[in-house]
C-alpha cells in the first residue's frame, strides 16, 4: 500500500508557560519552569482531504545545549529558532509521504541551524515537532490510530537515511510491532529530590508526593531512574540512601543517568567498581538495567568504552544528534540509545529496527529506552507514550507529573476534555487532570486507539500565546 503524499499548507506556533511545583535538578542544571511549545498544522493529502495536525514539547533549558554561559531565556530562544527555521522548509516542500517530507528537509534544517551555531539536538527539536504534527494530521485524514499508521507504514518509512540497515525487511518489522496497553512508569529521582519524608524541608499542600518514599507509596513504582552528579562520594552516599528505601520493595529495577557529568570513560568505570564493591548497594547494583550517557558529548563518541561496557550496558542520549549516531556509538561499545519525542519519531523507529537487526546478527542485546523531557500532560505526553509503546521496552521514564501538578496551565475545560477522553490515563483531582499511575503502571489503551497521534482532541489554542519567530 502506497503511503499518501502530504503537503503542509499552514503552520502556526504557540506557547504556554509551565511552572514546576518542585525544582528539577539534573547534571549541573536546576529547572523551575519552562514554556511549552505547541505546533498547529493544516495538512492536505493529494486527493484534497485536509486535517489539522498538532504537536507539543516542553522547551527544557540546559539539556539541548549545556553551555553554562547561556541563560535559560537564550536556551528557549534556541528552540524557538529551530521551529522558526523548520517552518518555511515544510511549507515550501512539495507533496510527499510523511517520512519523505522529513528526509527532504532534515539536512537543510541541520545546515540552517549549524549556520547559526545551533547543535544537532536543537535542529532535531524543530524537525521532531513538525514530523509528529504531520503524522497526527495523516491519522486524522485517514481516520486511523497511530499504531495502525506505523504497522501498515502509512507514514512511508524507508531505509533511505539508514544504509546500515541494508536489505532489512522494514515492512515486515513494522507490521510485527505490538505495543502493550500498559507501561511501567520509571520514576525519576532528581538530584534535589528528598529521599525520605523526613528530608522534606518545605512541605507542599497539593496532595502530591514530594519524596521518593512518598512517590513509591502513592504510585506503587517498581522502576526508577536515578540521576548522578559525577561526584563519586556524594553519588554513592545518595545511592545508599535511595537503596535504603528501594530495598524495602519485593522487586525493583533502576537505570542510572550520568547526564554527561563525567569527562571520560575511566572515571565512570572507577565509579562503577566502587558501587559494585559496596555491600549497602548490592541489591541496587543487581537491579541496574543500564547507564545513560555518563560522558560529556564532546568526548562521548571520541573514544571506545568497551572496558566500561563489559561492566554495565551503556546508552547514548545527549549525543544522539542525528540518525547516523547509533552505528558510530555501536562500534565504540555502546549498546543502547534513548527514544525521546523531541529527537524524532522516525529516528526512534529506525533505531528500533537497527536493534532488531544487530541483536540477531551479533547475539548481543542492543536496546532502545524510553526517556522523558519533563513531558507535560495532554498532547505532548500522549504522543510520547505512543512512541514509547512502539519502542517495546515495557517501561518509560516519567517525571513531568512529579515536577508539575497535572496539566498545569491548561484551562479547566481542556483538562476535563482530556480526562473524559482518556479516563485510563488521567485521574480527576478537583477539576485538575493528573496522571494516573496504579501499581507503578500507566494504562494507555485509549491513547493507542485514538484517531490521531495519541489523541483525537485538540488543545485550547485561544488560551496560548503566539510562539512564532520570523526567519
Amino acid at each position: 500500500m502506497t503511503a499518501p503524499r502530504l503537503r503542509v499548507v499552514e503552520a502556526r506556533l504557540y506557547e504556554r508557560p509551565v511552572r514546576f511545583r518542585l525544582p528539577f535538578r539534573f547534571g549541573a542544571a536546576t529547572v523551575t519552569g519552562a514554556p511549552q511549545a505547541f505546533l498547529r498544522l493544516m495538512v492536505e493529502a493529494a486527493d484534497g482531504r485536509r486535517a489539522e495536525g498538532q504537536a507539543a514539547e516542553l522547551m527544557v533549558p540546559k539539556w539541548f545545549d549545556k553551555d553554562r554561559a547561556l541563560t535559560e531565556q537564550q536556551n528557549f530562544d534556541q528552540l524557538r529558532r529551530s521551529l522558526a527555521l523548520a517552518r518555511p522548509l515544510y511549507l515550501e516542500e512539495r507533496p510527499a509521504p510523511a517520512f519523505a517530507l522529513s528526509t527532504a528537509i532534515e539536512p537543510r534544517q541541520h545546515a540552517a541551524c549549524a549556520a547559526e551555531g545551533l547543535g544537532g539536538l536543537i535542529a532535531s527539536f524543530g524537525l521532531a515537532l513538525f514530523d509528529r504534527a504531520v503524522i497526527d494530521a495523516l491519522c486524522r485524514i485517514e481516520d486511523i490510530d497511530a499504531v495502525t499508521a506505523v504497522r501498515t507504514n502509512r507514514i512511508g518509512l524507508t531505509t533511505a537515511t539508514t544504509p546500515d540497515l541494508g536489505d532489512f525487511d522494514l515492512g515486515l518489522f513494522l507490521a510485527g510491532l505490538a505495543p502493550s496497553g500498559t507501561l511501567h512508569a520509571r520514576h525519576t529521582v532528581g538530584l534535589a529530590d528528598p529521599i525520605t519524608t523526613a528530608e522534606i524541608a518545605e512541605p507542599l499542600d497539593d496532595g502530591l508526593p514530594q519524596s521518593l518514599e512518598q512517590a513509591v507509596a502513592a504510585y506503587g513504582h517498581s522502576h526508577f531512574k536515578l540521576k548522578l552528579s559525577g561526584q563519586a562520594e556524594s553519588d554513592l552516599d545518595r545511592l545508599r540512601r535511595i537503596a535504603a528505601v528501594l530495598d524495602r520493595l519485593p522487586d525493583y529495577r533502576v537505570t542510572l543517568d550520568g547526564n554527561e557529568q563525567f569527562a571520560e570513560a575511566g572515571p565512570v568505570a572507577e565509579f562503577w567498581d566502587r558501587l559494585t564493591a559496596d555491600p549497602a548497594l548490592a541489591r541496587l547494583h543487581s537491579a541496574v538495567l543500564f547507564l545513560e550517557q555518563p560522558i560529556a558529548r564532546a568526548r562521548a563518541l571520541a573514544e571506545p568504552i568497551h572496558a566500561l561496557a563489559e561492566r554495565v550496558p551503556v546508552e547514548i542520549d545527549e549525543s544522539d544528534a542525528d540518525i547516523g549516531v547509533f552505528p558510530r556509538a555501536r562500534t565504540l561499545g555502546y549498546r543502547g540509545i534513548s527514544s525521546k519525542s523531541c529527537k524524532g519519531f522516525h529516528r526512534a523507529l529506525l533505531n528500533r529496527a537497527r536493534i532488531a537487526k544487530w541483536s540477531a546478527e551479533d547475539g548481543v542485546r542492543y536496546f532502545l529506552s524510553a526517556e522523558d523531557l519533563t513531558t507535560q500532560g495532554g498532547v505532548a505526553l500522549q504522543q510520547d507514550l505512543v512512541l514509547a509503546a512502539l519502542g517495546g521496552a515495557g517501561h518509560v521514564e516519567r517525571n513531568g507529573h512529579h515536577y508539575v501538578d497535572g496539566m498545569a496551565g491548561a484551562p479547566v475545560t481542556e483538562q476535563q476534555a482530556f480526562l473524559a477522553a482518556h479516563p485510563d490515563l488521567y485521574a480527576d483531582a478537583g477539576r485538575r487532570a493528573r496522571l494516573s499511575i496504579r501499581g507503578g503502571r500507566l494504562s494507555i489503551g485509549s491513547v493507542l486507539a485514538a484517531r490521531g497521534l495519541g489523541t483525537a482532541l485538540t488543545p485550547d489554542w485561544s488560551a496560548m500565546a503566539d510562539g512564532s519567530l520570523e526567519t
